[in-house]
């Protein structure tokens, strides 16, 4: 439990920029979702409500739970995890070509691979912590690797490549910060980062030259239409009614809200239904074309505080366990903002992932509530009480 004097060390503006966030995620849902239902205009936004509502339940018990004691449960939730995520083969429900959702009633579901993130954050923190100091040979990054690569091959296997990649910024984000050495492990990133783009462009080369052949269409593990989407960005006028649609439709919205918007519901491509997912993955783009210059900048703003805050909560932990999982969570939001962002702007492919907070979706609301529940647990306990 959380005893009073605690509350004295709660950042108000870590607390301030995220209630901000939260009432900007109801405005924009309240004009980015309006159109989807014609029949019920309100429909997205009720539920989004409830999932704010419940969230903050959820949050708020997080917070008051001492982050610590989670240590003696790291394996157990890791055995949890796995399991979900198992059970997604088991009892998953199908949608769109992937099978990631449970269902729970007869209209909601559950993503599992959201929560997933939550629980690596939890487990994957605690077995870094155990490791410190000890990060500083290449056989040193096999170990914590390993323990990631269970779950995100279990993500990827739904499909998702999108959660699959935030896994992958998560892993390097909490790495970096248990002290892995910044030469040795950097250079297996940029390494890395170099060898898929080797393997995209062999995948996708058609006159390579005769020493080459061999490896011309190297395949790849993962569906066709996944590494589409992982290239299409480059140029989205060369399949402008498949996969590149989104991306100029996107781009189109962003550019024509100018400086101050077109106005609350006053979007073309979002209010008349060109611009698709325009409630969840697409969101930024509404914000884009109604509100404008402006409004992306102070939606962006606000996140950028609430990293900022979040980031010397972290600094300011009173153990390295509580360091790690802010690291592990700032990870987690940043990536999630730069890729949303980034994608909806064209300057990056088309992952699926959500701007967080924002966005609609009840597994992420929860999951994302979640972690900034143990931030705040993490802030909250960040001084001994001395007796």
């Amino acid at each position: 439990m959380l005893d009073r004097r605690m509350l004295k060390n709660i950042d108000i503006l870590f607390v301030f920029f995220f209630l901000l966030l939260l009432g900007s995620s109801l405005i924009i849902q309240s004009t980015a979702s309006f159109n989807v239902i014609e029949s019920k205009p309100y429909h997205y936004l009720k539920i989004q409500s409830i999932w704010i509502a419940t969230g903050l339940v959820l949050c708020t018990v997080v917070a008051l739970f001492d982050y610590q004691k989670l240590r003696r449960l790291s394996w157990w939730i890791y055995g949890f995890n796995i399991l979900l995520l198992l059970a997604v083969f088991a009892f998953g429900e199908s949608a769109k070509g992937a099978q990631r959702w449970i269902p729970i009633t007869s209209t909601q579901n559950i993503q599992p691979s959201e929560f997933a993130k939550l629980f690596i954050i939890i487990t994957f923190a605690d077995f870094l912590a155990k490791r410190q100091g000890k990060l500083n040979r290449f056989r040193d990054f096999i170990p914590p690797f390993l323990y990631v690569l269970v779950p995100m091959l279990l993500i990827l296997r739904q499909p998702d490549l999108g959660t699959t990649l935030v896994f992958v910024a998560i892993f390097i984000g909490m790495m970096f910060v248990a002290g892995a050495n910044p030469w040795k492990f950097g250079g297996l990133i940029v390494g890395g980062g170099l060898l898929v783009a080797l393997a995209l462009w062999l995948h996708f080369s058609t006159n390579l030259p005769s020493w080459l052949q061999f490896a011309q269409g190297l395949p790849l593990p993962l569906h066709e239409y996944q590494l589409k989407r992982l290239t299409v960005f480059l140029d989205p006028a060369a399949d402008i009614s498949g996969d590149g649609y989104q991306i100029i439709q996107s781009i189109w919205a962003i550019g024509s809200g100018g400086f101050w918007g077109k106005g609350f519901r006053q979007g073309t491509q979002a209010q008349l239904d060109f611009l698709p997912e325009h409630h969840t993955d697409f969101i930024f783009s509404v914000v884009g074309e109604e509100f404008g210059f402006i409004g992306t900048i102070t939606l962006l703003f606000f996140f950028f505080i609430f990293l900022l805050r979040a980031i010397n909560i972290g600094m300011k932990a009173k153990d390295v366990y509580g360091t790690i999982i802010a690291g592990g969570t700032v990870s987690m939001f940043a990536f999630h903002i730069l890729v949303n962002v980034g994608m909806t702007s064209g300057i990056m492919p088309v992952t699926g992932i959500p701007l967080p907070i924002i966005s609609y979706g009840g597994s992420a609301m929860w999951t994302n509530l979640m972690a900034i529940g143990l931030i705040l647990s993490v802030n909250v306990r960040r001084q001994r009480l001395m007796f």
